[in-house]
């Protein structure tokens, strides 16, 4: 038995009230008024609808340790980036090592693996592999389901996952950049209820008008929430947070939920719509086995130490406090499986070599988006071996499949703005081959080739050394704690703000880069790719 007093942040009744609460065997038992003065705030915890956990670069024990000691009591995880590396072997690792943490993790089963059939990743997960995994009752919803044109065009093998997610009652995610009108109302006819890809108002407005939920997603690449914030006020039923994919420097410095809780209090929204959204749209939506700060609910709340600084003063799952401020979080470490696929030869300048002339497609980084625009680069004579223009910030993009020992994908980038030197890594959405900027083939090469050589991780080359992060889990995740990796993340991010980058994340950027299924101009197995014909240049 244990007693809780506190301010009780209702928010169904929108009100607060000092009371005390009685706890047994992980429940509440009782929420009693009583008539004392409290500083501090009882409220449901804080809810992820989206989250990829790998995109942290840590397993989701490490990712964990990150996220609760910001009131993050569950989250809602989409495993399909180590699906692409690994498959349902992958998947079940992830499960099994969520397992080991307090933290509430409600897992999606992978879609879109690969996003598209254009993809060539390590694995794939098919429609039967899809209905073996829902039979399990391990899973709460068919996650995102990106393949739009199979979806609209009555692919048998996306119609089938979509029919088993009806089967087995769960819910279907969906991934929606841009998609409007008759095509938006066709998509969402075959079922899919959720987008976390808006990045318009009037867009997401439409969204909803059609029976969807909205994610508002703020990640360490896509940031939304300045776009669509208006709506935790005026949709405050409709829509949720999200951080869809976030490094673990960002959870360690920003924080996690509580950040765009903390925003949106700032933007002057209502404090119970805000955590409306935060906190109890997400568990009824998806029917989680989450408390709400109701009796008979499981005892999952955080504590507040006000509601002007909303800093987490103790985080409790279950009934049991896993972390108090300034004391040591409560789990424990678990062993880290070094799981990985990872094929490729090294390769050499010549493999890279370029020639140009006349009309050639070049990617327009869009900062804080994963969204990109088109960008046409005129040459009026045969330029040949043209490998960068520094001075126009025309640099040198390059693909190369980490699974097959297939030949280098080369074309040109915009934006990303380093002056010397080149960077590389082995996350690259969905597919997780290698992907590259540099100022030259050699620079390119060397640090591409230290990825390799790793078999996965983050390489900054700076034309003097090669600094990395090792990626040892599938080639996208470490087998370190999360301070460890934030601190080598933000000493990389460090070296590519000196060699001249803007971005804010520019390995979360460059990881984007090879997302075909996100607008507009992307590189991948072929070349530059096209989202508007959805086919390659």
């Amino acid at each position: 038995m244990k007693v809780i007093e506190g301010n009780l942040v209702d928010i169904d009744n929108r009100e607060f009230y000092p009371c005390t609460i009685t706890v047994s065997d992980g429940k509440i038992l009782s929420i009693e008024r009583n008539s004392n003065s409290y500083n501090h705030y009882i409220c449901p915890g804080f809810m992820d609808a989206h989250v990829h956990i790998e995109s942290s670069m840590l397993m989701p024990s490490e990712f964990s340790k990150l996220v609760i000691p910001n009131g993050t009591v569950g989250v809602v995880s989409d495993p399909h980036e180590i699906a692409n590396v690994l498959g349902v072997e992958g998947v079940k690792m992830m499960i099994k090592n969520g397992e080991e943490t307090p933290l509430k993790i409600f897992w999606g089963i992978p879609s879109c693996v690969p996003a598209t059939p254009l993809d060539k990743p390590g694995n794939i997960i098919t429609a039967e592999d899809t209905e073996i995994l829902a039979k399990t009752g391990q899973f709460t919803m068919l996650a995102e389901v990106m393949n739009i044109p199979g979806v609209l065009n009555g692919e048998p093998e996306v119609i089938a996952k979509l029919d088993i997610a009806k089967k087995y009652a769960l819910r279907i995610d969906g991934h929606a950049p841009e998609l409007r009108g008759d095509t938006l109302s066709a998509y969402i006819a075959h079922g899919i209820e959720t987008d976390h890809e808006s990045s318009e108002l009037e867009e997401a407005e439409e969204k909803i008008s059609k029976g969807m939920q909205i994610m508002i997603r703020e990640g360490s690449a896509a940031k939304n929430y300045d776009a669509l914030k208006s709506l935790i006020a005026t949709r405050t039923d409709n829509v949720m947070f999200c951080t869809d994919d976030s490094h673990a420097d960002d959870l360690l410095i920003k924080g996690h939920i509580n950040y765009l809780v903390k925003k949106a209090v700032s933007d002057g929204f209502g404090i119970f719509d805000i955590l409306q959204v935060a906190c109890i749209n997400p568990v009824h939506f998806y029917h989680l086995d989450v408390g709400t700060l109701h009796v008979g609910d499981k005892a999952d709340f955080i504590i507040l130490e006000d509601l002007e600084s909303l800093d987490i003063h103790a985080t409790y799952i279950n009934g049991v406090e896993v972390y108090r401020k300034g004391g040591k979080i409560e789990i424990s470490d678990s062993k880290i499986p070094c799981l990985n696929l990872f094929n490729h030869d090294i390769i050499k300048d010549i493999d890279i070599r370029t020639d140009v002339e006349g009309d050639i497609h070049c990617i327009k980084v869009v900062p804080d988006s994963i969204i990109t625009e088109r960008m046409m680069l005129h040459f009026d004579r045969r330029i040949e071996n043209y490998q960068s223009d520094v001075d126009s910030d025309i640099l040198k993009i390059v693909y190369l499949n980490r699974y097959y020992n297939t030949k280098p994908q080369v074309g040109f980038i915009s934006g990303i703005g380093i002056k010397h030197g080149a960077f590389a890594s082995s996350i690259s959405h969905d597919s997780h081959n290698i992907i590259a900027v540099g100022c030259t083939d050699t620079d390119i090469v060397t640090a591409v080739n230290e990825v390799i050589k790793l078999k996965g991780g983050l390489v900054v080359n700076d034309s003097e050394k090669l600094h990395a992060l090792p990626l040892p889990v599938g080639g996208i995740m470490s087998d370190r704690s999360g301070q460890e990796v934030a601190e080598q993340y933000m000493e990389l991010n460090k070296l590519l703000s000196k060699m001249g980058t803007p971005l804010n994340s520019p390995f979360m950027t460059l990881s984007f880069m090879a997302l075909i299924v996100i607008p507009t101009l992307k590189i991948g197995e072929k070349g530059i790719f096209d989202f508007d014909k959805f086919d390659f240049i």
